[in-house]
């Protein structure tokens, strides 16, 4: 009598039980995260896709879409690549980049690091505001910073010229690594700071030997941010640079590789694709700091 009460309760509970999967289900799995997930690498990834196979496809696949796959390459060819090379001025281009890169990104770093530390730390008064208005700077568009900058670029003779760059683009870095230095600094204890001080270090001694190293992640983070804003700059690189060798990738590729309205789309595919290679690499190889940047330095 009590196992027939049973089934027929079990039964009861089972239509009465929405139908619903579970989460261990492959059904659920694939709908909640590999159809998402597929989705974003697709639409990420897409776009390198199209400037690969641009970069390596004949000029007849290009024009002729009625005869050949715009998906896939029937002959590929590297005579795209081989102009972009040999028959412009693309190393120089991209010499320059890097060097504007690196040069700016440095000076942001530097001067990002003795600004976030003397306001997280030394405790002045005002300190709080003067955080916040450096971090407002940011929010600045460059256009209305365009017309004084121009002055003053004009005025110190340095007017097509890459350290022109050097210099104008820690004006927009400085204020977000600065704001970004200070939350970091935030998660190191100041308890480490006081033991030096009462051991008798100095400031400079404490920044060099305790803070910069704990904070390695945080300024790799930084320099990330500063080094691809740097490289990808548009506006200032097409309004203070002028001759042809002395352009960046993104400038360049789009003012010496059309002519008229005649576009080069296998060497403007190329550029873009090569000059996309050095951040994606110099991204992969501190991607982990960068992650753990995210969490803080040091737990208490």
């Amino acid at each position: 009598m009590t196992d027939t009460v049973a089934q027929t309760a079990a039964v009861a509970d089972a239509k009465a039980a929405p139908d619903t999967m579970a989460w261990d289900s492959g059904l659920r799995r694939l709908m909640m995260i590999y159809l998402p997930l597929g989705c974003f690498v697709l639409i990420l990834l897409f776009p390198f896709y199209w400037m690969a196979i641009t970069s390596f496809k004949p000029n007849a696949e290009l024009l002729n879409y009625k005869d050949h796959n715009p998906f896939w390459i029937s002959s590929p060819t590297l005579a795209h690549i081989k102009h972009l090379l040999f028959d412009t001025a693309y190393p120089r281009w991209l010499w320059t980049t890097m060097t504007v890169a690196i040069g700016s990104t440095t000076l942001s770093l530097i001067a990002s690091t003795l600004a976030a530390y003397a306001i997280e730390r030394l405790r002045f008064r005002g300190s709080p505001y003067v955080g916040l208005g450096i971090y407002l700077a940011y929010l600045v568009p460059p256009s209305i910073l365009f017309i004084p900058l121009a002055t003053v670029v004009v005025q110190f003779g340095l007017f097509d010229s890459p350290l022109a760059l050097i210099l104008v683009y820690p004006t927009f870095l400085v204020p977000f690594c600065t704001w970004l230095l200070i939350g970091y600094f935030k998660s190191i204890p100041y308890e480490l700071e006081e033991c030096a001080l009462v051991d008798g270090a100095t400031r400079l001694q404490i920044l060099r030997r305790i803070t910069l190293p704990l904070a390695v992640p945080g300024l790799i983070s930084a320099g990330i941010f500063s080094f691809t804003l740097s490289w990808n700059e548009f506006i200032y690189a097409l309004a203070f640079i002028q001759s042809g060798a002395n352009k960046t990738v993104p400038v360049a590729i789009l003012t010496e590789l059309i002519t008229g309205d005649v576009y080069q789309w296998g060497a403007l595919m190329a550029g873009s694709l090569l000059g996309s290679l050095p951040v994606a690499v110099f991204y992969s190889l501190f991607v982990d700091y960068y992650v753990s940047s995210l969490t803080g330095a040091v737990k208490e």
